[in-house]
């Protein structure tokens, strides 16, 4: 999850600087939940133009690719205890005459600065993949997250409930932007997403089947982190993950669910020094990755505790409930949407037994589900060889018959 798309300069086309704002305002003081708040059109490409872009991520050529739109989103949400709050995110159509659009929801990988959220930068896997899903004829949504791009907060870093409260709101707001282009949204949503994004978008799946304006068609998540407990936490105290990678995601998942669940009650609990007295700040939304991890430790041992390494191995308490009732996601789906896993073997940033474990969850359950072992490649080269996978998979209808 550290490693990332390379950036690349902001594109200086015309289509970049062409802005087309659509307002929406409140009308009640209590908004419903999706209430689209703002739209404004921050991006308008040719297919050539769609193709440099995703080119420079390391895409091959699209054939007959289409030009797309690109749309800031504000909208109305809730926060880790059911309050009001706000969010944003990205929504990319196709430019395309169509009544109708299907429609993907692609959640992101592991962020820890809010700039680097879809709705704000340009360079970005979470601007990347919806831009690639549009340019193919789907309309893609792409939420922030709480806590990132312009939400309010410090982000909820792996809180299942959030991660899909945001991206279902994201949805029912962008069903509004449609409207204004004459475009309706088919209600069956394809889901999809990476790293954290795959734990974000099995957890949408299940939001998706208890919505009473949305469904789910089909649910393709990539190297998914699913099982905190018994495959994740072991693999980063065990060596098993790249060591910095681990220090990183093990401080970012402790610090955010310290916030919501106690699970500490002071850093020093849990941090060694210096670590302690820094770690909480430099997690609050404003340091970028590189930042990060040059303040962090190459090793989890020199982050943590002996007491709390102990813990993680046989957590309690706060901690326990913190892990279980977010490792829930796989154990949380009902059968009728069909979920095509996709993990890597070499993957040290996220170990293929999430992936094992969720399929293990998912066929207890009845569900149509499958694994794909994409080969001994890394955490990024994993998304890049499933993606084609993934869309090759929601061309051909997934979800509208047996899988």
């Amino acid at each position: 999850m550290i490693k990332k798309f390379p950036r690349i300069a902001a594109l200086t086309c015309a289509a970049f600087l062409a802005i087309a704002p659509v307002t929406a305002t409140a009308a009640t003081a209590t908004p419903a939940r999706g209430a689209l708040m703002k739209a404004e059109r921050v991006s308008r490409m040719t297919g050539s133009e769609v193709n440099a872009f995703l080119g420079k991520a390391g895409f091959p050529a699209i054939e007959n690719a289409k030009g797309v739109d690109v749309y800031r989103v504000s909208y109305r949400t809730v926060d880790v205890n059911g309050r009001p709050t706000t969010a944003t995110g990205s929504l990319v159509l196709p430019q395309t005459p169509a009544h109708e659009l299907r429609v993907v929801s692609y959640s992101h990988g592991t962020m820890a600065d809010r700039r680097e959220a879809p709705s704000v930068t340009s360079t970005g896997e979470g601007r990347f993949l919806p831009v690639y899903f549009a340019t193919h004829g789907f309309a893609a949504a792409a939420a922030d997250y709480l806590g990132l791009g312009e939400g309010p907060g410090a982000h909820p870093y792996m809180h299942a409930a959030t991660e899909a409260g945001a991206s279902i709101d994201l949805l029912k707001a962008a069903r509004r932007i449609a409207g204004q282009q004459q475009v309706t949204f088919d209600k069956r949503i394809m889901v999809t997403g990476f790293s954290q994004g795959g734990h974000a978008a099995m957890a949408l799946g299940a939001a998706l089947q208890k919505d009473r304006d949305l469904d789910v068609s089909a649910i393709a998540p990539i190297s998914g982190p699913f099982d905190i407990e018994h495959a994740e936490f072991p693999a980063a105290v065990d060596g098993r993950l790249d060591g910095r990678s681990a220090a990183f995601y093990l401080a970012y998942w402790l610090t955010s669910m310290d916030r919501v669940y106690d699970v500490y009650d002071e850093p020093s609990e849990a941090f060694r020094p210096p670590h302690d007295a820094k770690v909480t700040d430099l997690l609050d939304g404003s340091h970028d990755l590189g930042t990060i991890a040059a303040a962090l430790p190459s090793t989890v041992d020199e982050l943590l505790t002996p007491d709390y390494l102990g813990k993680l191995g046989k957590p309690t308490g706060r901690l326990l409930e913190a892990i279980r009732r977010n490792d829930t996601t796989c154990r949380d789906l009902r059968p009728g949407a069909p979920v095509r896993l996709f993990a890597a073997t070499g993957d040290r940033d996220v170990v293929l037994a999430n992936s094992a474990s969720c399929l293990k969850d998912l066929r207890a359950r009845h569900v149509d589900a499958s694994l794909t072992d994409v080969g001994d490649v890394n955490h990024l080269t994993s998304l890049r060889l499933s993606l084609p996978k993934v869309l090759a998979w929601f061309q051909q209808g997934a979800g509208t018959a047996a899988g």
